[in-house]
């Protein structure tokens, strides 16, 4: 390949406009990869600390002792533990207040999901981003390649006549701009779809944990008040 056509060259060379698009998508690209990183290794440790919190919950652990313990961490708490150490705290000063096991279980229910959708922002967060740049990226990098390629014919008005060696380095640095749209738009695409799938089955196990527990606290207020009338 020519040297004047390599591809730094058609870059240094291109039209202000063409160097705007392609550096507003290289910065796209890098800012999607940082958020494919980042929120690859969120979710990892968000799905492990479920399944470690579900193991210990279900193997017949003290309720009131797992939730003390979680009171006591100095970190803050997210995912499965804040929907439980919610629902938890809330059924405990409810308790003491009414026997009423429909009034409880449903304070503890809305406290539980008021965390469910604080935790759904959290894991949620940042995906729009990646959407927003599979969507648009190739779009943004088609503009660029248009306009390379109306300057470079708009360059010929004058000339006689025109060769296929006057127009192609125009056409090339021009087609540049579509090439890294596409290039930050197809990862950006493909970790989107597997990061929400990855997140919406999170999501999911947290819904299911919560109706789960709200089941548990029921039964539980139930045997009170029941022992409670003997």
């Amino acid at each position: 390949m020519n040297s004047d056509l390599s591809f730094w060259q058609l870059v240094l060379t291109a039209g202000p406009v063409v160097k705007v698009v392609i550096l507003v998508l290289v910065v796209a690209s890098i800012i999607s990869w940082g958020l494919i990183y980042s929120k690859s290794r969120q979710l990892a440790r968000a799905a492990r600390s479920a399944t470690e919190f579900e193991n210990e919950f279900w193997s017949g652990a003290d309720a009131n002792a797992m939730y003390q313990n979680l009171r006591a961490r100095e970190d803050g708490l997210s995912g499965m533990e804040h929907v439980f150490e919610r629902g938890f705290s809330e059924f405990a000063r409810l308790v003491k207040q009414t026997s009423d096991s429909e009034t409880v279980v449903e304070g503890a229910y809305r406290a539980m999901k008021i965390a469910l959708s604080r935790e759904t922002d959290a894991v949620e967060q940042h995906l729009a981003f990646l959407a927003t740049v599979g969507s648009t990226a190739p779009y943004v990098g088609l503009f660029g390649t248009v306009w390379g390629i109306m300057n470079s014919f708009t360059a010929l008005a004058d000339v006689q006549q025109a060769t296929l060696a006057m127009v192609a380095p125009g056409i090339a640095e021009a087609l540049i701009a579509t090439a890294i749209g596409l290039f930050a738009a197809i990862p950006a695409v493909v970790a989107y779809n597997r990061l929400s799938n990855k997140s919406d089955r999170l999501l999911n196990r947290y819904d299911n944990f919560m109706e789960e527990f709200a089941a548990v606290l029921q039964r539980q207020i139930l045997r009170r008040n029941s022992a409670a009338a003997r």
